[in-house]
């Protein structure tokens, strides 16, 4: 196990980790978060393999 120290705003902890999707490179940390553990399921289904920009571009059609 590898834990990284950081302040993770209160708001963020409150939302149920079912409905987060955490992914990492060398510089950020990104974290999804969806309306439902079926909506995480299926973008981290579809987006095996991505890099973080081809995430946050599937995110931002992927929410709409």
């Amino acid at each position: 196990m590898i834990c990284i120290k950081t302040e993770i705003p209160q708001e963020i902890c409150e939302i149920d980790d079912e409905l987060k999707a955490i992914y990492h490179s060398r510089d950020s940390i990104c974290i999804w978060v969806f309306n439902s553990r079926e909506d995480r399921n299926r973008f981290m289904n579809e987006t095996i393999g991505m890099l973080k920009d081809e995430r946050e571009q599937h995110y931002q059609s992927f929410i709409k």
